[in-house]
């Protein structure tokens, strides 16, 4: 069971315009920067970042994109990210050392600087994450591996910034890591009875909520086409 006592220092944040990054393809704000001093959240996430597309990123249940820097060595030792490669690679907010989806549960309640945030949902990659690394395969990798990072919902504005404390004071579902749920939900091996439970989790982002009370009811069916590929529904 993961340890309640989770606390580290925030390495990073990273926030992004929306920019025309690739002909023939939608514009995207997966291109994050480092910024310093203290960064204002609001309900939407940090008030200087954005997001292209808000029928699929950002919103209130995926307002902050967290992701464990322990990672980049994982992937590099993997041969699927250059030498060097570090934090927003892969297009987070929050870079951090010491929390990973094996320790942070879904309904996990933290204060991050001054703000109060909620895990909502593990990431469900897309095709902009492939064209963003230079690695197409990236996003069936983040799937397969788990290492998926965890979206926070904004309980209570604030501001934060890099060299802040982030830390956990509320634990409310300890069975529901990030990549217990995430596993079950991108590749639809779930029972029903845990798909069930899942569906009626008050803290889980509404949308998977939904897909699971589809996985609940035997339909294991999902046309990740338009996610992965970018090709239409």
């Amino acid at each position: 069971m993961p340890d309640p006592e989770i606390s580290c220092r925030v390495d990073g944040i990273f926030l992004g315009a929306i920019r025309d990054r690739w002909p023939g393809k939608p514009p995207s704000a997966i291109g994050k920067e480092r910024v310093r001093g203290a960064q204002q959240i609001t309900h939407a996430g940090f008030a200087d970042d954005a997001q292209a597309d808000l029928s699929v990123h950002g919103g209130c249940d995926k307002a902050i994109h967290h992701y464990a820097t322990d990672h980049y060595r994982l992937w590099q030792a993997e041969g699927q990210m250059a030498a060097g490669t570090g934090p927003a690679a892969f297009g987070e907010n929050i870079a951090t050392v010491g929390m990973t989806e094996d320790t942070v549960c879904i309904g996990d309640i933290l204060r991050l600087g001054t703000a109060v945030v909620q895990v909502s949902q593990g990431r469900q990659p897309c095709w902009k994450l492939g064209l963003h690394t230079g690695n197409a395969g990236m996003p069936a990798l983040f799937t397969r591996s788990g290492r998926t990072g965890w979206y926070y919902r904004v309980l209570e504005p604030g501001a934060a910034a890099q060299g802040d404390e982030i830390s956990l004071f509320e634990r409310r579902h300890a069975d529901w890591t990030v990549r217990r749920v995430s596993s079950a939900r991108l590749t639809r091996r779930v029972t029903p009875q845990d798909a069930e439970t899942l569906a009626n989790l008050p803290e889980l982002a509404a949308g998977w909520r939904r897909a699971f009370a589809r996985m609940a009811d035997g339909d294991l069916d999902e046309d990740t086409g338009k996610r992965l590929q970018g090709t239409p529904e």
